[in-house]
């Protein structure tokens, strides 16, 4: 019989460990960026899927060099009239890259940019992906503390002037202004032509992430930071995994063409699903505007769900401010809870969480802070998972328990 081959002595030494076994989902899940289940468009992506199909299926022959290496132009225009209808942001279709998933704008940008060693600042609270992709590249993500308004521009200004006496320059800042991920805050107009002149006078470019920008529980917003740049110092990357489904894994990055062109270059995909952007192209012209604003409805239900639930078991030992949109809440905790203790107490009693180091550039000031994602729990659910939560943190940790108004030590 022929020995079998081990592959563990082939890999390579710098490969990540293996990801745990799939094994279904959490009975109460309110981890990553799921959407509600029931705003799902089916029959009408359905209908649009059809007529595209109709029309231009014959083209699915090719690796859809008909649409051109930017995407399918239908789509492409259709994200330009989104941005400039909704983010006051005036671009060509020819400015817009269409992508494999926001995450692969991420990567296209630190591929252009990032070398190891190199420093990039971000909020100091963000996108847990995108701060593991900076490490795995071996580039240093540097955290500037937030407030109600995003991004401290003042703090941003002194950790700008102290790298450089280091003689250190960012390649990038790394925002999320507009429904910032995970506090949920809106970054003041004001606060955003400030990262502009920070921008200018240092030399560093700005990565702005709107993919959670649509989903306003009023339309009022400033507007897109790339809105306000006449300079071309802003990169901007949005996403349709929130407003229609995660599993097209369809986003776009907007940026000046020489930038684009090299973006282009480094996609080595063979090209972003043509069928998911058809279907998009086709739905999306005559249905987003409506489909959004009734997911946002649900969506900010679901908030007052979690809010409420929480202040029912929690009371004040959860401490939180409600989102202006989006689908996650953040949570600090008393400073007895570990949580990544708490997250693997609750897996193992069917509660999936995000214990906060995963989102922060440093881990100590997210020691007791959690992130739960409302967009794809039932009411129902939330309220329960939340009580069941509770009952482990007082477990795990000794938090009072609540009920009403009457607290049990």
């Amino acid at each position: 019989m022929a020995a079998t081959i081990d592959y563990d002595a082939l890999l390579a030494p710098d490969l990540p460990p293996p990801a745990p076994r799939w094994k279904g989902f959490a009975p109460y899940n309110f981890i990553g960026g799921n959407v509600d289940a029931a705003s799902m468009p089916v029959e009408d992506m359905i209908a649009a899927t059809a007529s595209a199909l109709r029309r231009e299926g014959t083209t699915l022959a090719t690796y859809g060099l008909e649409s051109g290496p930017l995407g399918y132009r239908p789509l492409r225009e259709f994200v330009a009239a989104k941005l400039r209808k909704r983010s006051g942001l005036t671009v060509s279709p020819d400015n817009v890259l269409i992508t494999s998933g926001s995450n692969q704008g991420l990567d296209l940008v630190n591929e252009m940019f990032l070398r190891p060693g190199d420093t990039v600042l971000v909020e100091q609270f963000s996108y847990g992906g995108a701060l593991a992709r900076l490490r795995k590249l071996g580039a240093t993500p540097v955290g500037v503390p937030l407030d109600g308004g995003g991004m401290r521009m003042d703090l941003l200004g002194e950790k700008l002037a102290a790298l450089a006496t280091e003689g250190v320059k960012p390649k990038f800042i790394y925002v999320i202004p507009t429904i910032q991920n995970p506090g949920g805050s809106i970054m003041p107009e004001a606060r955003r032509a400030e990262l502009l002149e920070l921008s200018a006078r240092y030399g560093v470019p700005v990565f702005e992430d709107e993919c959670y920008a649509d989903l306003l529980w009023t339309s009022e917003r400033p507007p897109a930071i790339a809105a306000m740049d006449e300079s071309n110092r802003v990169i901007h990357c949005g996403s349709f995994s929130k407003t229609i489904a995660p599993a097209l894994r369809v986003g776009y990055i907007v940026a000046e063409p020489a930038l684009i062109a090299r973006m282009v270059a480094c996609k080595t995909d063979g090209g972003t699903g043509a069928l998911e952007q058809m279907m998009l192209a086709e739905y999306c012209r005559t249905r987003f505007d409506a489909h959004v604003g009734h997911v946002t409805g649900l969506l900010k239900q679901k908030l007052d769900a979690m809010t409420g639930a929480l202040e029912e078991h929690f009371g004040t030992a959860a401490e939180f401010v409600p989102p202006e949109g989006g689908i996650f809440l953040w949570i600090s905790l008393p400073d007895a809870v570990d949580a990544m203790k708490l997250s693997a107490a609750s897996a193992a009693s069917g509660i999936a969480i995000n214990p906060g180091p995963e989102w922060s550039a440093d881990a100590e000031p997210a020691r007791s802070r959690i992130r739960l994602c409302f967009g794809n729990p039932t009411v129902g659910d939330i309220r329960e998972g939340v009580k069941k939560l509770a009952e482990i943190c007082h477990r795990e940790f000794g938090i009072p328990l609540r009920s009403g108004n009457i607290e049990r030590a």
